[in-house]
């Protein structure tokens, strides 16, 4: 994945790239940890602080050999990654932590396992380098809970998504205050393709205030409230921008027609590859009067910005404010990643978001469906008229 900007949003992290869908602004959030703690792990392998404030780790996980493990927060109450050498299969550690705190444990094949912390816990860790997504961890409630949740699913062979998040669900009706359910929460209803917002909502109201109060679930609820700004069905808000030449530009320019907006800026190299797929859909579409392309663009210099449409012909019409990620349509469009890209019916309402190339193809073959059953419908009320 290649990565062109981060951006701070309240507690989390976003790593800009080349996609911008729900579940994968999401799961970056986690990811874009590493690159913040980063620093910290050179300095994390001493003591601090006094045994009251530690939680020993002690673990023999099979067939793993020599390798290392790195401990790292999903929220701020555990701002810093540590890393576990393993020899011989086993490995043990003494950590600094003064309250109940979620962790990731991240092997180096990419698996990722929660591991909660607490003050004064002796955590003991089994399992098998051919089976990291069943581990056993014991020396808390939520390591214990996780450990028999994952061990039910595991005795049942290879159930179905709906099963999975039916057994998910339960678990979290039953134990509203365990941070293993926010952890069932993200993997099995967030990181999905086209996430239910209303049923998240739902399952995060039965939670207690001790887990909504969660930096954790703070910022995902607030990045719900984004995204559902600009959520499918939802109506364009109005704007109006500068393009190139200084003259306003606003919906009614594109009165009668389906409106593709792209979002990027010339400083962000994963945009400047989109513009690629940009440029077949302006050719092939270019003559087709029902479909138009709009570029809004987060660059801060003009001439740069000037240049770059120049370089890349991009001949569709562009506007920009030059306000970067502080551009007033940055917080009207809900923009939490570029590129990205908005289709528009000709009412304003938006048809798709985080569209990629197939999906716009996809979209504009039932855009001139509808026209046609539409001057055909226009033909035959012609027809009915001219009989009477």
């Amino acid at each position: 994945m290649k990565c062109s900007t981060l951006r701070n949003v309240g507690h989390f992290f976003f790593i800009f790239g080349k996609s911008c869908t729900f579940a994968e602004k999401y799961a970056r959030m986690k990811k874009s940890y590493l690159l913040y703690l980063l620093p910290v792990a050179l300095s994390a392998c001493g003591g601090e602080g006094n045994d009251s404030n530690k939680a020993s780790l002690k673990g023999e996980i099979k067939a793993l050999g020599n390798d290392t493990i790195y401990v790292y927060g999903v929220d701020r109450l555990y701002d810093r990654m540590d890393t576990l050498v393993v020899t011989n299969d086993k490995f043990s550690a003494t950590l600094p932590v003064d309250t109940l705190v979620a962790t990731i444990l991240q092997f180096s094949d990419g698996t990722e396992y929660p591991l909660y912390l607490d003050k004064g816990n002796k955590i003991r860790i089994k399992g098998s380098a051919a089976e990291l997504n069943f581990l056993q961890i014991s020396g808390n409630t939520p390591n214990e809970e996780l450990t028999a949740f994952n061990q039910e699913l595991k005795g049942l062979g290879k159930p179905s998504e709906k099963a999975l998040e039916e057994k998910a669900q339960s678990f979290i009706n039953q134990h509203p205050s365990s941070l293993v359910s926010i952890h069932l929460l993200e993997k099995r209803f967030v990181q999905k393709a086209q996430p239910d917002f209303a049923l998240i909502k739902t399952i995060i109201e039965r939670m207690t205030g001790d887990l909504k109060d969660r930096p954790y679930i703070d910022g995902l609820s607030k990045l719900i409230e984004e995204e559902e700004k600009l959520d499918v069905g939802k109506t364009l808000p109005y704007f109006r921008l500068k393009n190139a030449e200084g003259k306003d530009i606003t919906r009614t320019n594109f009165k009668d027609q389906y409106l593709l907006i792209q979002f990027w800026a010339s400083w962000d190299s994963v945009s400047l590859e989109k513009n690629a797929m940009f440029r077949r859909i302006y050719k092939k579409e270019q003559k087709n009067k029902n479909f138009a392309l709009l570029g809004i663009s987060l660059d801060m210099n003009k001439g740069v910005w000037k240049e770059t449409i120049e370089k890349d012909t991009l001949k569709w019409e562009q506007v920009c404010d030059f306000a970067g990620w502080n551009a007033e349509v940055v917080k009207l469009f809900a923009i939490q990643a570029i590129p990205a890209n908005l289709l528009i019916s000709p009412t304003g309402r938006i048809e798709g978001k985080g569209l990629d190339e197939e999906a716009i193809e996809q979209k504009l073959k039932e855009i001139e469906q509808k026209e046609k059953e539409k001057k055909e419908r226009a033909r035959q009320a012609t027809r009915n008229a001219t009989r009477r």
